[in-house]
């Protein structure tokens, strides 16, 4: 009998199966298409398609009742998003065609006119609507300017702060002209008065100082001056003193102040795991008062449930983690803050948006984007989705993989060209020092005939002495000093 047959039958290593090797495949496969070129473009495609199309088909759920109250039809309010997704969808290939240098060049034009838009939304050109004066109504179709002025001032102050990165270690460069720009923007909102319009500017000033580098304690003032801002609208206006009073308070008046909030969460509850199927909620029927606007996250968890809710959740979070990595992985300064703060602005007001619908944030007015019903909302988040697209095309190894390999069949699609690559702008020159006063030297405390006796030694010298210039003249015209000496 051998040695193997006393140790028995020999036992095969099992291969990895199960959970745990279907997990490692799964992550093995995600790391490789995530390390490849375009990653990031195609993941801000995937995000801004999947939002894209479930804010048409919950705003189609959402405003049917709304619509046949009107009278004018079914599908009113649903048609009138729709236009307003296609002019969305012709600034989204714009922001993506569009080279970021001209953006950029542009940015300061735009800011300008956004200033103008506010200051004009406030005379007689201006319309009411839901107590602010804050829109211009064109018939059927209103716009909102305050929309447009976060991109200007997202797209302007990053550009101030990357030409002045050298010196924002002093606050006089740090915050002039950014912050005084952004504050009379505030004023102006103010003037309206438009909470949550304020608030997402705010925001967007928070996220450009603290992508510039701004010390902590800045942002301690920042928060203390916003706070008193928010405080002053809510008390100044009588239906936001009520929403602010009835959130303190939130099981008084249910049926009065705090009916909206409490039907919201009564939608969320009802529907349960997988909700109560498309079209099938009945919080849409004057149940819970603006679901196709501001609440329509609360429909969303009556109609398609936890599941629901959790796809909208993660799809942000998916913007989150995607707009932070072309921030990272860019090296143009610029293209890294405007990047980075877009991202910062569209996930905080989902953020606000869902907190107030489900109760722990007092109700603002913010709509959810590109899932919200709102003609200027949904084209200046499309826009912002277009350039974010267009950053992602900008990341070296992008720009590396488009120029040696083509577009690809998505670029010939859009007939979008290839991104150049980045380079940074020349150092200037140092300017050559200038000659000191004649009296500087004495100020400095070298006697002045010191200073005297030492001028002649310096050959070469304005103001050497004419015996050393001299010296120095015969030195050049010989030739025995000549290299080489005399041949």
């Amino acid at each position: 009998m051998t040695a193997q047959d006393t140790a028995g039958p020999t036992v095969r290593p099992r291969r990895a199966s199960g959970i745990g090797g279907r997990v490692h495949a799964i992550r093995t496969a995600l790391t490789a298409w995530l390390g490849r070129p375009l990653a990031s473009f195609h993941l801000v495609l995937a995000v801004f398609g999947l939002l894209t199309v479930l804010g048409l088909v919950m705003v189609l759920s959402a405003s049917s009742v709304v619509s046949l109250n009107t009278g004018q039809g079914l599908y009113t309010v649903f048609k009138k998003q729709l236009l307003y997704v296609l002019i969305g969808s012709v600034l989204f290939w714009l922001g993506l065609r569009i080279p970021l240098e001209r953006i950029r060049a542009m940015s300061s034009t735009g800011l300008i006119i956004s200033i103008l838009l506010l200051v004009a939304v406030l005379t007689p050109l201006g319309a009411t609507l839901n107590g602010t004066r804050s829109w211009f109504k064109f018939g059927p179709f209103s716009f909102q300017p305050v929309e447009v002025c976060k991109l200007a001032l997202a797209l302007w102050g990053a550009h101030v702060l990357v030409l002045k990165r050298a010196a924002l270690h002093k606050y006089r460069h740090l915050l002039v002209p950014v912050v005084p720009v952004a504050l009379m923007m505030f004023a102006l909102v103010m003037l309206q008065p438009d909470l949550g319009g304020t608030v997402t500017l705010g925001v967007v000033l928070i996220a450009l100082l603290w992508f510039a580098g701004a010390p902590m304690r800045l942002f301690g003032g920042l928060a203390l001056g916003g706070l008193a801002g928010v405080v002053m609208l809510a008390i100044g206006t009588g239906y936001r003193q009520v929403r602010v009073l009835s959130f303190l308070s939130p099981d008084e008046d249910l049926a009065g102040s705090n009916y909206q909030a409490e039907q919201a969460k009564l939608a969320l509850a009802d529907g349960g795991l997988f909700g109560r199927g498309l079209g099938q909620g009945p919080s849409k029927w004057s149940y819970l008062p603006n679901v196709h606007n501001d609440f329509i996250f609360a429909l969303i968890g009556d109609e398609l449930g936890l599941l629901g809710c959790t796809l909208v959740l993660g799809l942000f979070a998916m913007l989150a983690v995607v707009g932070m990595r072309i921030a990272t992985r860019n090296i143009d300064p610029w293209v890294r803050m405007v990047a980075a703060t877009l991202t910062v602005w569209l996930v905080a007001q989902a953020a606000i948006n869902i907190g107030y619908v489900v109760g722990v944030l007092p109700v603002t007015g913010i709509t959810l984007p590109l899932i919200s019903s709102g003609g200027t909302s949904v084209v200046v988040t499309m826009l912002v989705f277009g350039i974010l697209a267009n950053c992602a095309r900008h990341e070296p190894e992008a720009v590396s993989a488009l120029r040696s390999q083509g577009p690809g069949r998505f670029g010939r699609l859009m007939r979008l060209t290839a991104p150049e690559p980045y380079k940074p702008p020349k150092k200037r020159k140092p300017a050559r020092p200038t000659t000191p006063p004649r009296g500087s030297q004495q100020r400095r405390g070298v006697p002045q005939a010191e200073h005297r006796r030492r001028a002649p030694e310096r050959q070469g010298h304005p103001r050497a002495g004419g015996a050393a210039l001299a010296r120095q003249k015969t030195s050049r015209g010989n030739p025995r000093n000549a290299k080489g000496g005399r041949r």
